[in-house]
Parts: C-alpha cells; structure tokens; sequence
C-alpha cells in the first residue's frame, strides 16, 4: 500500500496493529482517502472527542523521545503503577531527563486495601524511587479511573511547573493517557487551574496540549516492558493482572513442603521454616489453589489450562514454562510476581524462611520491604 500520512500529526497510517502508532480502521482510511481529511485513530479522538488514546512505540524511539524530554527545560510528570511499581518504572530514566525536575504520580491508589494509609504508600513510592536514582520534587496518590485526587494532582503540576512545559511519561498499561483524560475532563471547566485552548494539532510521536501561558503539556506514547505478565496474556485474561477494584487480600496458614499455585501463571513454594500464614495480593478474580510441594511439578502439567487458569485454551499451548527462584527472608517481605502481585512473607524473628517462586520464562519476580 502506498505510504499515507496523517494530517494531524504526520504518522505513517497502518490499518494493522491497533496499539501501535498510526493506525486507523480501513473504513476511515478509504473515507479519507476520497475527502482528503485522514487521520489516525489517536487524532480523530483527540479532536473529536478530547479522548487521548494510549499507544505503542519502538524502544529506540522511546529512547529518541527520553532525550528529548532530557533537551529541554521541562517538569517531567512520571506515572507509575502502585500495584506494579517495577513493572512500570522506566529503566534510566534519571540518566535521560538530565537533572529535570520530576514529580511523581502513583496511580491505581483505589487497588490498595483502604486499611494502607496515603501517608505510608507516598514514603514508601518516594524510597522505591530514590533506589532508582530518581529524587522527585513531590509523589501525588490518583486513580485516574475513578478520577481520585485529580484536582491534587493539577495544582502539584502547576505548582512545580514553574511556567514549563510538561511532560507526562510511563509505560504502557499504567493508566498515563487515562489519567491525561481525567485532568483535561476536570480543567476545561475551571478556568482557575490550568487552562486547556481546543488542541490545533498534535506532533509526531507525542500529543501536544496547549496552555494558556504559552508552554504545552506532552502526553507521550508508553514504552513497552518485556518482563511484564501482560505481554503472554490473550486479551480476555488481561482482567486477572489488571485489578479495576480493591483488592482483597487472603492469608493462607502453610507448613512447609507446601505450594499456592496463582492459576497457571505462577506459583509458590514454602520450602522451609516455621508454620506461619502468607498473605497474597492479587486480583480478586484469580483463583489460588493450596497442595502439597511433593508432585506439585505434575499436578501443573495435568491441570494448567483447566483448575489452573489462566491462561486457557490454545494460549496454554505457547504459555512460557515456569522458571524457579528461591529466595532466604528474614524480615517481612513482599515476593513479586511482576505485573501480577505479590505474597507477603512475615518470616518470624528467631528462623529463617525459605520460600521459592515460580514465573513464567522472562518475567520478574524479586523481593521487597513489605508495602502493607
């Protein structure tokens, strides 16, 4: 097909790939290839509907737009994901904002068990952040989907902004371009914060919002993290590692020589120790099962896909095989399961424990301070 570009924002137009740059549907390609007014996807929305919709790009154009961000005199708004702070860091990110100031937003606070207080989350982001070389002016606690502390959040940007431009970045599945949404939803009525004019266009690559002192707000595309769970999942089991409701954690009495298996997607071991209850944080729909560490290897194989779901169906077939890692704790302790959740370990004083988690090949599990 012959290269078509978009008017709005210069992107190659591509009818394939719904997620990605540039698409658009092959019903408006062919209508606006008869009136001459063809957009992508991402733009229609924009100027129809104030709608910005998430998309995917390539590592190293990622990587172009972080030195972007890194050329310029910006505030440079980093969204994470609380429930999946590793999953959702950006790797170096510190290294390409060259010394911009940073504020930091932990989004999905709503997840949480409301028990967790504000104040203990924000300490504990702001500590996760410093471990990442990142030193953020301020941490702001939102949910974009159910648009919680949005108006918090606009007066941080706006404080810390000093007249600059914006920059809103994060990977993909952190909920950034729906938290974008909230705050163009909450301040195209208040001509008291910040004000939003109608959107002229958008350049390549990242959405241009226009302020009213001349400077912009730039939604950018999300990069993708290979060792996220959600990148082995069809699109239908997505809802068992992306919690839309508080989570409500269940605690299991184990001995050792016991295992929890997390559906199919994962599994954990208690090796050895004192008996003692294990707490798990995960989406509320995914079921766990309790059996014995002896056979636990055989009774995955006879019932992944069917007790043990997800995944299901033909995905089981291309499901990544479960990689083991031990781990010795000492002190209580949260065992993650990247872009799934984690089991909280309490690990008595006077022994220690001895635990094991199984993932599939290629994603993360690691240990951390416990959040809760």
């Amino acid at each position: 097909m012959e290269t078509v570009l978009c008017i709005g924002c210069g992107v190659n137009i591509q009818t394939q790939q719904k997620e990605v740059i540039g698409y658009t549907p092959k019903s408006a390609l062919e209508k606006g290839l008869e009136t001459g007014e063809l957009y992508c996807q991402r733009c229609f929305r924009l100027r129809h509907y104030n709608d910005i919709v998430d998309v995917h790009i390539s590592d190293d154009a990622f990587l172009k737009l972080l030195h972007d961000v890194g050329d310029s005199d910006a505030l440079v708004v980093n969204v994470i994901d609380i429930f999946d702070f590793n999953g959702s860091v950006i790797p170096g990110l510190s290294r390409f904002i060259s010394g911009n100031d940073v504020l930091l937003v932990g989004n999905k606070k709503d997840i949480l068990p409301k028990s967790v207080k504000d104040s203990k989350v924000t300490q504990w982001l702001t500590q996760r952040a410093h471990e990442e070389g990142l030193r953020p002016l301020d941490t702001v606690l939102v949910s974009a989907q159910n648009k919680f502390a949005i108006r918090d959040l606009i007066h941080a940007i706006d404080h810390h902004r000093r007249g600059r431009d914006v920059f809103v970045v994060g990977v993909t599945n952190v909920g950034k371009s729906t938290l974008i949404n909230a705050i163009i939803q909450e301040v195209t009525g208040d001509k008291d914060i910040i004000t939003t004019s109608r959107f002229p266009g958008t350049t390549l690559d990242k959405i241009e919002i226009p302020l009213d002192d001349g400077a912009h707000i730039y939604d950018t595309p999300g990069i993708i993290h290979r060792h996220q769970m959600a990148h082995y999942l069809s699109a239908k089991d997505l809802k068992y590692i992306s919690p839309k409701k508080e989570i409500k954690p269940k605690t299991y009495q184990l001995n050792p020589d016991q295992t929890l298996f997390l559906g199919g997607l994962g599994r954990f071991d208690f090796i050895s120790g004192q008996k003692q209850g294990f707490t798990a944080y995960f989406d509320n729909h995914l079921d766990l099962h309790r059996t014995k560490l002896e056979g636990a290897e055989a009774f995955y194989q006879k019932h992944v896909g069917s007790l043990l779901t997800p995944p299901s169906g033909k995905d089981t077939e291309n499901f990544p095989k479960l990689v083991r890692h031990e781990f010795a704790i000492k002190e209580k302790t949260d065992i993650v399961f990247s872009g799934l959740g984690w089991i909280r370990v309490n690990a008595p004083l006077d022994s220690s424990t001895i635990v094991a988690a199984w993932a599939p090949e290629g994603v993360s599990v690691l240990v951390r301070k416990a959040l809760i």
